[in-house]
């Protein structure tokens, strides 16, 4: 189950279909894009709705399609990476591994990466700020863990499937992700925490074009293989 990444503003299953079928070539196995309810004309939390109903679909109808209802993973990048990241906690069916690619586990935006790469490249503090602002009704508590998985309980963490967290170096996003590796493997989960060095906010979108990118894709694919297979 793959989360696409854009805000929870933007973004849709077109945008990221090179890297369904990337992660699905190099898994040899099924990937499932999915699509969500987005602001702001649909504030939080449609999108987790969204999300936790069509892992539930998925489950639910594996028969139909194709697929071991037993052996789902669920991923995504930045915003699809915080709404993995929250159903990975919610887990409504069993799940065997998360695939977090530099995700938004933070709305305060309270971690220092903020500062230093508020510029960018590609994602600016600013802009993120904009995202939030539509994605978020006025009022909303940011540290809700439906919204910031990073203040989960220790009860919802404990027993969250393996995870593999990439980030990267020049990202607003790489220090809250990094965060929330550390609070996986606090409590016990087994997390593999990859920063790329160089690269900045969107770098895994362009797999075709930067090594690190299809690097990553390969490290992706590997790991959630390994989790199927396990």
């Amino acid at each position: 189950m793959y989360y696409h990444g854009g805000g929870w503003v933007i973004g849709d299953l077109n945008t990221h279909d090179a890297i369904c079928r990337s992660l699905a070539l190099r898994m040899n196995h099924a990937v499932l894009s999915i699509d969500y309810r987005m602001g702001p004309e649909h504030k939080h939390p449609a999108a987790v709705e969204d999300a936790l109903c069509s892992l539930r679909w998925a489950y639910e109808n594996a028969d139909v399609l194709g697929i071991n209802p037993n052996r789902i993973a669920v991923g995504g990048d930045s915003a699809g990476g915080n709404l993995a990241a929250i159903v990975a906690q919610q887990r409504p069916v069993p799940l065997v591994f998360q695939l977090l690619i530099y995700p938004v586990t933070d709305l305060t935006q309270s971690h220092a990466s903020h500062v230093e790469n508020a510029a960018g490249p590609m994602l600016t503090a600013e802009g993120m700020s904009w995202f939030i602002g539509h994605y978020m009704a006025n009022g909303a508590d940011k540290t809700d863990p439906l919204a910031s998985p990073h203040f989960a309980p220790d009860a919802l963490l404990h027993g969250t499937p393996p995870a593999l967290i990439i980030t990267a170096e020049h990202d607003p996003l790489r220090d809250e992700g990094e965060a929330y590796g550390r609070r996986l493997i606090a409590n016990g989960v087994t997390t593999s925490i990859v920063r790329y060095n160089g690269m900045f906010h969107g770098f895994f979108s362009m797999h075709a074009l930067l090594d690190d990118a299809d690097t990553a894709h390969t490290m992706a694919a590997t790991l959630t293989a390994k989790a199927f297979n396990a």
